[in-house]
């Protein structure tokens, strides 16, 4: 929208409409016209030269946009950062320690505090911290926040601490609950538990740092939170490295790793805190309104976003009854799988939920479906050839990445048939942090929710059918957790159109058909490059590396430069949104 589109009449002078002010308003009138045009504008209160209130940024006339596009590339290339080091980690600890006994160990130890990192990660601290932290600052006062954020920092730590406390205490009894198949081995459940002790306190660390990330947000500081999470990978890369001898058993040096990484995170982000004037001591004040508010919306949110990796911990429980390996050769293939979803998916979510809550505030449904039809379009542009080129380059991927020292030609066999399975759920793992945004910002948390619970107990049904009735194995688990993560996706596509609050843009027909020709052609091109490629564990990683390199890179030229044959500009898809 062009600048002057919102002229503004104020309450001094003349009271001639006119472009900004640099006064210090009481009040700004927006020009009926523009009002009407976007359905309603309440007065809003101002400070000098700036409008502020439940509508968009407006400075000195003009109105402030954000380009989609832009901001989607800037979260993800942050957040590529992060997956990169974090496949650095895994090929290091593939090639020191091989999938067997201790990194089942290791990884069934890990999974109950690295699901709290993904829960905090994918959003459900932010939606039920942010919006209030905000209120507060707006509304109250920037002391006013500071208060609320000691006394939200101040339960969060007690409560932290005593399920951390309570952790380290029942470790053996979580092992048992959590890989049941580890108890037949006397020697694999004690590392287990041991493991478990040592990581279990990373929970209260990740959460405050969690804490800490949600504040910078708010103050508009996405660089140092974004960044974060390589500090981790750092820790887990140079205690593998050179600290593995001085540990026994060595796998006991990750365990540390991980504490370490931990404290790092939550470190890095009080100097950015003290920046602010946000860096305040922990408050226990169990009667404030505002951290009972957090606390209840906390609840369904975390329910909503952590369906997927409840599935993960069930799958790990059937995983722990299989053949050693299992557990870890699920894992390797999970995180090729994180590359796409973390990246594409957790960006579009973090992007999408503002944009579509302003949509709904400002009673434009025509916005809100043109937004979501935005991310479903970028979804299937995106993710398609992402999920076909996993299933083919299953093979390149994993020898490149994981086959070197203990990791053997068997082990990157296994997890290559779990990287086929989890493929075939990776379009609906992504349209999920598309789909459900849009209940989200009509502050309807409870339709994710239900079908979240719907679609976790249909993957336990999916598990027995795979793993007992048609002998899967563990191919069986990551099968299960794709399929239904295309139930998921299914349902709330299809409650949105139920329910009349989306409208597809028209031009999908020929969008579809065109996405289906370029993937063809990366397909052909693909196949056509790894007849003439050598023996995947022929060579050292760099050499490996080399060749994934070329391999990927043809399917990428094919892929995009059949789309601009077809018509595709990235200009299309620079989405603006008020």
């Amino acid at each position: 929208m062009p600048s002057g589109c919102l002229l503004v009449k104020h309450t001094h002078g003349s009271g001639r409409w006119e472009d900004g002010c640099q006064k210090r308003c009481r009040e700004v009138i927006p020009r009926p016209g523009f009002a009407a045009k976007l359905g309603g504008f309440p007065t809003l209160r101002a400070k000098a030269g700036t409008i502020t209130g439940r509508w968009p940024l407006v400075q000195s006339g003009s109105q402030f946009f954000m380009n989609l596009l832009k901001s989607l590339a800037a979260v993800s290339s942050i957040t590529m950062i992060s997956r990169v080091l974090g496949f650095v980690r895994d090929t290091i600890i593939a090639r020191i320690f091989g999938a067997g006994v201790a990194s089942d160990a290791f990884f069934v130890a890990f999974k109950l505090p690295n699901l709290l990192r993904r829960i905090f990660a994918e959003g459900a601290f932010s939606q039920a911290f942010v919006p209030i932290l905000a209120e507060y600052k707006q509304q109250q006062g920037e002391e006013a926040a500071r208060t609320f954020v000691a006394y939200v920092s101040g339960m969060l730590t007690l409560v932290l601490a005593v399920v951390s406390l309570l952790g380290v205490l029942a470790a053996p009894w979580i092992v048992w609950v959590t890989a049941p198949g580890f108890a037949d081995e006397a020697d694999r459940f004690e590392l287990t538990s041991d493991l478990l002790r040592i990581t279990f306190p990373y929970i209260l660390l990740i959460s405050l740092s969690s804490l800490a990330g949600a504040i910078l947000n708010t103050w508009n500081r996405f660089a140092v939170p974004a960044f974060v999470p390589t500090l981790l990978n750092l820790c887990m890369i140079g205690f593998a490295l050179f600290l593995t001898p001085y540990f026994d058993p060595p796998i006991m040096v990750l365990g540390w790793a991980v504490l370490a990484g931990g404290l790092a995170q939550l470190l890095y982000q009080l100097p950015h805190l003290k920046k602010i004037g946000m860096l305040v001591l922990p408050r226990l004040n169990l009667r404030d309104s505002g951290v009972w508010r957090v606390m209840k919306l906390m609840g369904p949110a975390i329910l909503g976003v952590s369906v997927a990796q409840i599935s993960l911990i069930i799958n790990t429980v059937f995983a722990s009854f299989l053949v050693a390996g299992s557990v870890s050769w699920m894992y390797y293939a999970d995180r090729l799988m994180e590359l796409p979803s973390g990246v594409l998916g957790v960006a579009l979510g973090t992007i999408l939920l503002p944009s579509l809550s302003k949509s709904v505030a400002s009673q434009n449904p025509e916005e809100y479906s043109r937004l979501l039809d935005w991310g479903l379009r970028l979804c299937c542009l995106l993710v398609l050839p992402c999920a076909l080129a996993l299933a083919l380059l299953a093979e390149p991927l994993t020898v490149s990445l994981f086959q070197y020292g203990q990791f053997s030609g068997h082990d990157a066999q296994m997890t290559q048939r779990a990287l086929m399975a989890y493929s075939v759920g990776l379009l609906g793992l992504i349209l999920i942090k598309v789909l459900a945004p849009g209940f989200y910002a009509r502050q309807n948390i409870r339709t994710p929710v239900r079908i979240a619970m719907f679609t976790l107990a249909m993957t336990q049904v999916m598990n027995v059918l795979f793993v007992f009735v048609i002998p899967l194995a563990h191919a069986g688990l990551a099968l299960a957790i794709g399929l239904a993560a295309c139930l998921n996706a299914g349902l709330l596509y299809w409650r949105l159109r139920a329910h009349d609050l989306f409208q597809p843009q028209p031009g999908w027909g020929r969008f579809l058909a065109k996405l289906v020709l370029a993937v063809l052609a990366m397909v052909a091109v693909l196949l056509g490059v790894m007849q003439v490629m050598p023996a995947w564990d022929q060579g050292g990683m760099l050499l490996r590396f080399a060749r994934l390199g070329v391999l990927v890179g043809a399917g990428v030229i094919a892929y995009f430069g059949m789309l601009a044959v077809l018509g595709f500009r990235v200009r299309d898809f620079a989405r603006r949104a008020i």
